[in-house]
């Protein structure tokens, strides 16, 4: 699951902190939580470069110590709205209760929300009751919130991690969050099935390629692939696979959201965009899975990929940890997910990476020291022997699995998918998540509505276009700092 802009049930990307948390503070402090994918200003090289750059950079830099080693005259109860993500809900409540064993300042509580709404109606109604959680965590609303919650500048996080990962959370110079890790989505697989089957990976460059491995599967007796009708996998992840390789620069990209916003995009006429509506098709045509639309279809397809029966899904790492518990010793990888026929086509060598989400603080209802026992926990998470471990370890050994984005980081990623998004990021093979920029609510709308209908063929393709359309008119260009 990613971590993204709305709670969701147990599953996605990217919304990951819903559940289960607490921070430093001397009163109660609340963390929000929502579903994830961000908002980037830098180019795909550049991405790569500067992903590298943090998750091994600077191993060196000293980390100073927390409140962990001071004493405190009181103890500051903070209150955190969920856990980072449900799928590593376990090894986050472990790392809160490590850090609460730690030291004597702060005790970290988690605080549930209601995944069945979105981000902003949980939140909105406990600033009116005054009740404002001090921690929250986002991707998307991060514009709806900037003006009450702090500046991040000047803390220790902000040091270890690169300029390049904190843009998305920079709004008017005012660095208002810090990242969590960084996550990729494209086709997963079953190592063992693949093999099996005897399919080589690295030779699937085009939307024929991928169609024929569909094809070597099922003459194997295996399900090709489980393609999700959930509705964020289809109206952030899926829909991103389109607006990422719509341009091949940074500006390119944000130009087809503008003319989009403008009513000014005819998509059935856009050559990326019928090919991305035909690999839509392609894995429709091949899936082997009962349409689920409601949101046990995460766990079913976590479930169908670990059984051996298939060789693919479309899904991020973040089911790394799930795909782990359900089929121990057996590994995952992840690939690109090709849109074209043409191999030197821009894209189809490359997956989609991005930060999930940002830690937020409250700065208009909080106490100082709720901030602080906030900061403390966040740093005590990333820059401790301890902390780095529920980081970074895979969930066999009681960690979250996440590719560090801090320097100074020890404890070295030790998951399959892991290593392999490193090597994509190492060789500027990354994807920007444009979804990150999609206006608050979009993605839902689309993916509930519009994708759901023409996954189930309740409407065509071209009333597929007119209804992404329709979607994007008229939204505030946010992603060009306009006011919502």
């Amino acid at each position: 699951m990613s971590l993204h802009c709305y709670f969701r049930k147990p599953i996605c990307p990217i919304w990951k902190l819903a559940k289960g948390v607490i921070f430093p503070s001397n009163r109660v402090v609340t963390l929000v939580s929502t579903y994830p994918f961000e908002r980037k200003n830098m180019k795909k090289t550049k991405l790569g470069a500067l992903l590298a750059a943090s998750a091994v950079a600077l191993s060196l830099v000293a980390v100073a110590p927390t409140a962990s080693a001071a004493t405190c005259a009181k103890k500051t109860t903070v209150t955190m709205l969920g856990t980072i993500k449900p799928e590593i809900q376990d090894q986050f409540l472990a790392a809160v209760a490590s850090y609460n064993k730690s030291q004597n300042c702060y005790t970290l509580k988690s605080i549930a929300g209601d995944r069945n709404i979105t981000f902003l109606q949980n939140v909105t109604p406990k600033y009116a009751a005054n009740d404002a959680p001090t921690i929250m965590y986002t991707l998307q609303e991060i514009p709806d919130m900037a003006d009450k919650v702090m500046d991040w500048k000047g803390t220790k996080l902000v040091k270890l991690v690169s300029p390049g990962l904190l843009a998305a959370a920079n709004v008017g110079g005012k660095q208002v969050g810090v990242p969590s890790t960084a996550e990729a989505f494209g086709l997963l697989y079953n190592k063992k099935v693949i093999k099996a089957a005897g399919i080589d990976i690295t030779k699937i460059k085009t939307r024929t390629d991928l169609e024929a491995a569909f094809k070597t599967l099922q003459s194997k007796g295996k399900k090709a692939v489980h393609f999700s009708a959930i509705w964020w996998s289809l109206g952030a992840h899926f829909t991103n696979i389109f607006h990422t390789n719509a341009g091949k620069t940074h500006e390119a990209r944000l130009a087809v959201l503008d003319s989009l916003s403008d009513g000014k995009k005819n998509l059935s006429a856009d050559p990326v965009f019928k090919n991305w509506l035909a690999t839509f098709d392609l894995l429709k045509k091949y899936n082997g899975s009962t349409v689920n639309l409601t949101d046990t279809e995460y766990d079913a397809s976590i479930a169908d990929l670990a059984s051996g029966d298939y060789g693919f899904l479309f899904q991020g790492n973040w089911t790394e940890p799930n795909l782990m518990t359900a089929a121990a010793g057996t590994d995952f990888g992840i690939m690109p997910l090709p849109i074209s026929t043409d191999a030197k086509a821009y894209g189809n060598d490359s997956i989609p990476v991005g930060v999930p989400g940002y830690f937020m603080i409250d700065a208009k209802q909080s106490t100082k020291a709720e901030r602080d026992g906030a900061i403390d926990f966040l740093t005590w998470l990333y820059t401790s022997p301890a902390g780095q471990k529920f980081v970074a370890n895979p969930a066999s050994k009681g960690g979250m699995g996440f590719i560090p984005v801090y320097s100074g980081f020890k404890v070295e990623p030790a998951t399959n998918m892991a290593r392999e998004i490193a090597k994509y990021v190492g060789a500027g093979k990354t994807l920007e998540w444009i979804n990150t920029y999609y206006p608050a609510g979009l993605q839902e709308t689309v993916g509930k509505v519009s994708m759901q209908q023409y996954f189930t063929d309740k409407i065509s393709s071209a009333e597929l276009a007119k209804a992404i359309e329709g979607a994007w008119k008229g939204s505030a260009k946010t992603w060009r700092g306009a006011a919502k």
